[in-house]
């Protein structure tokens, strides 16, 4: 620390809640040892109010401080930018007049963006020997603080970092370059100290990807890896990678003829067909049951409105640029992102007394939202999806009840899929409509039901909606991954936008609280999460097909379906193919099938079938009533998994 500002303080919060005071010119790592030599020793990065920064980078007063070491769960993503770094410097030595753009770490490993480099996937084994010597080189990764002008020179033609410069020159009087051996990178970091503290590094694949996202640019290449501080962790991630794979509902969609997403039609709109449609219709059906049993009523608006409503509910001006948006005549429309706002039209439409609330709406309704196309993903990422929407408008004093009722809704949901779940409260994000009074009354209200019942549940600072703070679910499947699902939102501003009102008891006109709820979050992303969860082997009641009846010989064909008329209140095939009964059941068993009807001579002469489930169990003289009534109460009970010869 300089000595000329040792007079000056600030103070940082600690994540215990201390403060800690120390000079104005304090570093990160300063702040470190401070706390403790060890630590100060130990320091890799920091963070500053949640954002991960270099240990040089200097404090400010009021900052929350957390310090991040190599046993943080932040240092893998610390490592993973420094090997993002020795793939560009191991691409550069191996290949000519190449521009560089970004690599930043992700989730799971990082990547890098390159323009004009031509390479394949067998190149990728010549990279990883160059990154494993950079590696083994062990080269001290230096930061350098240097002036906008000094870096316009470092940076001279290389278009997409002279680019990002001029971005970071509107904000700064200086940049940060990161050097290991002979190669440096504009960055603003943080990386570890040496590439020798990388680990291990494996290359992924290749992808293409528009600079900035955005289509309008150029196509570069982007290579994907990731790293590990071991082996065994590499391997542990490969063989999730590897199931995940196996699990892919964009191959599983094609094979079990689910759905499909065509050149023709267009991006991100995905085309159901009659097998997708049956389990789509089955969850909706579920949802509906729902919906009736709590005092839902089912509206529905149009596809698309005036954008004088979305300027009215805000969405104009909060959500534009993801907005289908186009002129008709002298009026300009859109598709709508959201079926909220119809939702309050609808409310407007009405006079209301406080007898009426609580007032009830759902909707399946498809919206519409413009995201990159660089960014979709079969039904994880589209343009066109149907949520299970639900709002409610109700008197302030019936906010506890309404909101508790809707999380026992979801958990309903949840846990028909037996599917382990975790809760998070989502604050106001920095760009929102409405006043810091409404805020955090509507975040206390949904902080109370949450402590009231003794639910766990994180904070996530900044996620809310920009109308106001919700309670999201996340969801584990069945190889551990975290889906974001259903949830619930307050919303003090839109009756506000709305006017809306109803007469209270005073018979004065008061304001109405607007409440959010989607059960699956969207039907598209939910179907994909059971896809990959059951990898397409659906419990019973979702099944597209959950019978298939097998004659043994041709002979037996009319038994056949005379046996499938007996299930005919169930989605029941005949194959009826001139084939052998083992080649039916693997076909069955390939299409993911429940169950099999197995008939022949002695199934035919007694009456009577034989029961094989997708488990590759199978059992003989089974009477015809006996199966349907377990069938019935299968599907009944939503099971998920079939379990008629698990109960013998």
């Amino acid at each position: 620390m300089s000595e000329s500002n040792s007079q000056e303080q600030v103070a940082v919060v600690l994540p215990d809640g201390s403060e800690l005071e120390v000079d104005a010119d304090a570093t990160v790592e300063d702040c470190a040892y401070e706390i403790g030599p060890g630590l100060g020793s130990d320091t890799v990065a920091g963070k500053l109010d949640g954002d991960l920064v270099a240990k040089e980078q200097s404090v400010y007063d009021g900052a929350e401080l957390e310090i991040i070491t190599d046993q943080s769960e932040e240092y893998l993503d610390v490592m993973r930018h420094s090997a993002a770094h020795c793939l560009a410097q191991a691409v550069e030595r191996h290949y000519d007049d190449i521009d560089l753009a970004i690599g930043p770490p992700t989730d799971e490993g990082f990547y890098y963006d390159f323009d004009n480099l031509d390479i394949d996937e067998e190149d990728l084994a010549a990279l990883e020997d160059e990154i494993a010597a950079i590696i083994e080189a062990d080269y001290a990764i230096e930061r350098e603080v240097v002036s906008i002008d000094d870096a316009e020179d470092r940076l001279a033609g290389e278009p997409y970092k002279l680019e990002l410069l001029s971005e970071f020159a509107d904000e700064n009087d200086t940049v940060t370059f990161y050097r290991q051996g002979d190669w440096e990178d504009l960055c603003a970091g943080p990386h570890v100290d040496s590439t020798g503290e990388i680990g291990v590094v494996e290359l992924l694949e290749i992808a293409g990807a528009y600079w900035r996202g955005d289509e309008d640019n150029t196509m570069q290449t982007r290579i994907y890896g990731t790293a590990f501080e071991d082996e065994g962790d590499l391997e542990d991630f490969l063989e999730r990678k590897q199931e995940a794979e196996k699990r892919d509902h964009r191959r599983i969609g094609n094979e079990m003829d689910l759905f499909s997403i065509q050149d023709v039609t267009g991006p991100g709109l995905p085309l159901y067909h009659p097998a997708g449609k049956t389990v789509l219709k089955e969850l909706e059906d579920f949802v509906e049951d729902l919906n009736k049993d709590a005092g839902y009523d089912y509206v529905e608006t149009p596809h698309v409105f005036k954008t004088d409503l979305w300027h009215r509910s805000g969405h104009y001006e909060n959500y534009q640029d993801d907005m289908f948006i186009f002129d008709v005549g002298d009026d300009e429309f859109g598709l709508k992102p959201m079926n909220c706002p119809g939702h309050a039209a609808i409310f407007q439409d009405h006079s209301w007394s406080y007898r009426d609330l609580p007032i009830r709406y759902a909707e399946n309704g498809k919206v519409y939202r413009k995201e990159q196309r660089g960014e979709l993903s079969g039904l994880s990422r589209v343009w066109a999806f149907t949520i299970d929407d639900g709002h409610l408008f109700v008197r302030p004093e019936q906010i506890k009840s309404e909101v508790e009722a809707i999380m026992d809704m979801i958990t309903d949901v949840l846990e028909t899929f037996d599917l382990e779940y975790e809760m998070a409260l989502a604050t106001r994000p920095e760009k929102s409509v409405g006043s810091d009074e409404i805020w955090e009354k509507a975040e206390k209200q949904l902080e109370s039901v949450l402590d009231s019942h003794g639910h766990e549940y994180d904070i996530e600072e900044g996620d809310g909606a920009f109308y106001g703070p919700k309670i999201d679910f996340a969801f584990e499947d069945a190889i551990g991954r975290s889906w974001d699902g259903p949830t619930v939102q307050l919303d003090f501003n839109m009756p506000e936008r709305f006017d809306l009102n109803y007469v209270g008891e005073d018979n004065e006109e008061h304001r109405p609280v607007m409440i959010h709820r989607a059960l699956y979050g969207s039907y598209e992303r939910f179907f994909m999460m059971l896809i990959e969860h059951y990898e397409g082997r659906f419990p019973l009641w979702l099944a597209p097909e959950q019978v298939r009846v097998l004659p043994i010989s041709d002979d037996n064909l009319g038994y056949a379906h005379r046996v499938a008329n007996e299930f005919d209140d169930f989605r029941v095939e005949v194959d009826g193919r001139d084939s052998t009964l083992e080649r039916k059941i693997r076909a069955a068993h390939d299409d993911r099938v429940p169950y099999q009807i197995i008939v022949g001579d002695n199934e035919e002469a007694d009456g009577n079938i034989s029961v094989r489930d997708r488990f590759e169990d199978q059992e003989y003289d089974v009477e015809i009533d006996e199966f349907r009534a377990h069938l019935e109460a299968e599907i009944e009970e939503q099971r998920t998994e079939p379990d008629f010869l698990q109960d013998e």
